[in-house]
């Protein structure tokens, strides 16, 4: 026989196989879709045992209940199973504005030991994004995200079969009532009402055979940012960053992601990748990497990689690539005029080389920014032939088709969204993948890992929407829409400008982590970073749920109060790095627009003392953080806490016995004006309180000069000007030390750059004073004399000192200078300083009083004159 028919027919058979298989396995009769689900996540239908009951029938449609009305708000399930269930009196979903809310009541002979998973399949719902709350004998179990493309054009569906577990503590003997509530948006009024509505095929209620592993919240989801400095690094002062804002957002240590960017177009922007995956293995977090940068690359004649981009790709895998757990293909690839084909060739050489480099790891679509053709709008990095095209072939992000052949050699798919662009027509990254996959049956038919979403400061809600507070509540919405339609999202990024969680443009290597401060999107009151952490808090915490009894039920009798428990030391080892944790993680989430007190006892691992991190509402971390210590468990411990409204806190609980701190590290002396020294550290963890230890040059011994310091920085204001001292931190009653830091002791400071305004004789100065060690100014041509650089302090000072650095391009130092000072800008005084620069040149002169600076090259040099940094030291004139 034929080998080629033979092979035919093996296909044509497990084709049908896979049919069979998948058609029998979808209880809604569903076929197959074009790509089948990939690595899901935690099922929870492994654990359900038997169905305590089930109101509708699982057949794609509506028909068989009534129409909405508000006259149908209670349904009782007859204990008796063989009784016919009345399914008109039971409506087709919920409408804010009509019926918003329906109780279920139903009789429960035995409580389940390992409680129950609640079951509704969603046909469709409002891209709004309205929230299903539900609540279980009056206490609140969940509010259920729902994505639905209701309002918009798309002609295929989103459909899809949330998941609540409610605990046994929840339940009782005898009847139980369910409720079922349509809720808006947390900063909406009324007006919204009417978009807050679902259509449901069915709901069921399922009994656990074993203890749950997750406390599922609707769907598993993973939550995450990037953290970079200066929006490109992944130097020392992002990995200083990292732990603190994994800790602020609710996100670490229990196996959420973060993406890592570090592209091989941006200089030294992988300085510390190692350091980087590392901390986030400690922090039991996951990372999807992007390195490659697609748009040098040329490929060859087969239309594979050259040999240089294979090898810049083995080497990244090769080194890191145990410690990431995705690799994503490519970055808007049409916005940024990449190529297919390129994006193609890096798919199938992971695809090929994954099973040998590292077997774990999973490749993930382009960061899909849907970019149409050049004529509809203007794409990046058009090329010197005139040739105007949004990728090669010009559109081909915009075109489902396309974009299917990414999605046919990856894993996941992508695509970014900002402010309501999720829900967008065209170019929305959920409408988008249903043209891509032909609709969504239950869930997108692969798991969705968006690397982008967020809001800038100019976006605002939807008008129609009615919030009150139309920033926050359109970062709350778009942040929503993926819980209820995405699998893993990254909000774009923590320190990017504009688009920022935490202050930006500042450079991280200098900045404490514990004096970072949250991003204010006035003059809206509620932060993204506040939203962030209560959706965190309730829906990407994961790990095995604690027992625990709500000892207040009265007053949280139908409030949106929601707390969760969990041991995350059940999660299983992340893939490749092997991350774990031991943390216990409790959650109080408070999603009223008033204040609510929380009386919660909850069951410990083991009896015992406990401590750690407490993060509630703040500005700064240090507001956020508190340590909690002697926390006696027997093995229950209680807690009494009242939520400002909208407040999320959380405990990241520690075993006492398993804490063990260490000495404070990145310790840094700097001296500031008035004989001052500010002395900064780390944190470290079980640290309660610090003692600062201090020498003056020449001594033998360290003297204790602070004791009982709370925060991780102190000032010591008991200096004499010229001497150098030396300083350790150790945490209260420890005697190890950390490394020690020296400072000399002046009356002068590098000088506030902020309001400064700088001039130059070519090229664009304002990279000198932008705090950013990595952009520069430069004379773009070799240095001849007369090339400057002058700035207007805007007030007059006294300065003895002014710094050059140009480590970066380490060859570009000038040659030789001259310093000149003036008042006005337009009398200046004669050379008061002249040399010969070096990589860092450092200029001092006698003190003189001067507002204008001006440096001026005066030689001849085959290189650049550039400038990464300067600074002027001095002090106010007395």
């Amino acid at each position: 026989m034929n080998p080629k028919f033979i092979r035919a027919m093996i296909i044509l058979i497990s084709f049908l196989i896979l049919l069979i298989f998948t058609s029998a396995s979808n209880s809604h009769g569903v076929v197959a879709n074009k790509i089948a689900a990939l690595n899901e996540v935690k099922p929870v239908s492994e654990m359900i045992g038997s169905q305590l009951w089930r109101l509708g029938n699982p057949n794609d449609a509506d028909e068989e209940f009534s129409k909405e009305s508000s006259a149908l708000t209670h349904y009782t399930v007859s204990a008796d199973s063989s009784q016919p269930q009345d399914l008109k009196s039971i409506p087709q979903g919920l409408r804010k504005s009509v019926n918003p809310s329906f109780q279920v009541q139903f009789p429960l002979s035995a409580v389940p030991a390992h409680g129950v998973v609640l079951k509704v399949r969603i046909l469709d719902a409002h891209k709004a994004v309205p929230q299903m709350a539900v609540f279980t004998n009056q206490l609140l179990s969940g509010i259920v995200q729902i994505a639905g493309v209701g309002g918009t054009t798309s002609s295929f569906p989103f459909k899809k079969t949330y998941e609540l577990y409610i605990p046994k503590e929840q339940l009782q003997l005898g009847d139980n009532e369910l409720k079922f509530m349509a809720t808006g948006c947390l900063y909406c009024t009324a007006v919204e009402d009417k978009y807050v509505w679902w259509k449901w095929d069915f709901i069921e209620l399922d009994a656990l055979t074993e203890p749950a592993a997750e406390p599922i919240h609707g769907k598993y989801v993973e939550s995450g940012t990037k953290v970079s400095n200066l929006s490109f690094y992944y130097d020392e002062g992002a990995v200083r960053h990292l732990p603190y804002v994994l800790k602020w957002l609710g996100i670490a240590y229990s196996g959420n992601i973060m993406r890592v960017d570090c592209a091989t177009d941006v200089r030294q922007g992988c300085s510390a990748i190692k350091a980087y995956y590392e901390t986030l293995r400690d922090y039991n977090t996951q990372a999807v990497a992007l390195h490659l940068h697609t748009g040098n690359v040329k490929l060859q004649e087969d239309g594979s990689l050259p040999a240089d981009a294979e090898k810049k790709l083995k080497d990244y895998v090769t080194a890191y690539g145990s410690m990431f757990q995705y690799y994503e293909i490519d970055n808007e690839p049409g916005l940024f005029n990449r190529s297919k084909g390129v994006n193609l060739a890096i798919a199938n050489w992971l695809k090929g080389h994954i099973p040998e480099l590292a077997p774990h790891l999973k490749t993930v679509a382009p960061g899909w920014a849907y970019a149409p053709k050049y004529a509809v709008r203007t794409c990046r990095n058009q090329d010197a032939s005139g040739r105007q095209q949004c990728g090669e072939p010009d559109g081909w992000e915009g075109d489902p088709q396309q974009r299917l052949e990414l999605e046919k050699v990856t894993d996941l798919t992508n695509g970014h969204a900002y402010g309501t662009s999720y829900s967008e027509n065209k170019g929305g990254s959920l409408l988008e993948n249903l043209q891509t996959f032909d609709g969504a049956e239950d869930g997108l038919p692969k798991q969705m890992l968006n690397t982008e979403y967020g809001t800038s400061d100019t976006h605002v809600d939807n008008q129609a929407y009615g919030a009150v507070q139309p920033k926050a509540a359109v970062f709350d919405r778009i942040l929503r829409a993926h819980i209820g339609f995405a699998d893993m999202f990254m909000q774009h990024a923590a320190f990017y400008p504009q688009y920022a969680l935490f202050e930006p443009n500042i450079d991280l290597n200098g900045q404490n982590p514990a004096e970072m401060k949250i991003h204010k999107n006035l003059p809206d009151t509620d932060s993204r970073v506040s939203i962030m952490r209560r959706l965190n808090l309730a829906y990407a915490t994961h790990g095995r749920p604690l027992s625990y009894e709500i000892t207040n039920k009265t007053e949280l009798s139908n409030k949106l109060v929601y707390f969760r428990g969990v041991d995350t030391s059940s999660l299983a080892p992340l893939p490749g790095s092997k991350g774990t944790s031991n943390k216990l993680l409790l959650n109080f989430v408070n999603f009223e627009n008033s204040a609510q007190t929380v009386h919660v006892k909850v069951a410990m691992p083991e009896a015992g003392q406990y401590e750690g991190d407490r993060f509630g509402n703040g500005d700064t971390y240090e507001s956020a953080r508190t340590y909690v210590s002697q926390l006696q468990a027997s093995p229950e411990l209680e807690f009494k806490e009242t939520l400002a409204p909208g407040e999320a806190v959380q405990y990241i609980l520690t075993r006492t016995k398993d804490v063990k701190p260490k000495a404070p590290s990145w310790v840094k002396a700097v001296s500031q004006p008035d004989h001052a020294i500010e002395v900064n550290w780390l944190e470290s963890e079980g640290a309660q309180s610090y003692e600062v230890w201090r020498k003056e040059r020449g001594a033998t011994k360290y003297q204790l000069v602070a004791k009982e310091v709370p925060d991780p920085h102190w000032t010591d204001m008991n200096t004499a000007v010229g001497q150098t001292y030396a300083y350790q931190i150790r945490v209260t009653g420890m005697k190890e030390a950390s490394a020690e830091a020296l400072v000399t002791v002046t009356d002068e400071a590098a000088l506030n750059r902020s309001d400064w305004v700088i001039t130059s004789s070519s090229g664009k100065p304002q990279s000198a004073i932008d705090s950013n060690p990595y952009s520069r100014w430069d004379t773009a041509k070799n240095q001849v004399p007369g090339q400057f650089i002058q700035v207007d302090m805007k007030e007059s000072f006294t300065i003895s000192r002014i710094e050059l650095q140009s480590a970066g391009s380490p060859n570009d130092y000038p040659r030789n200078y001259e310093v000149f000072l003036s008042a006005d800008g337009v009398n200046w005084t004669a050379s008061i300083a002249s040399g010969a620069g070096s990589t860092q040149t450092n200029i001092t002169f006698e003190p003189h009083n001067a507002r204008f600076v001006k440096i001026v090259q005066t030689s001849k040099a085959g290189n650049y004159w550039s400038i990464y940094d300067l600074q002027v030291y001095g002090k106010r004139r007395d």
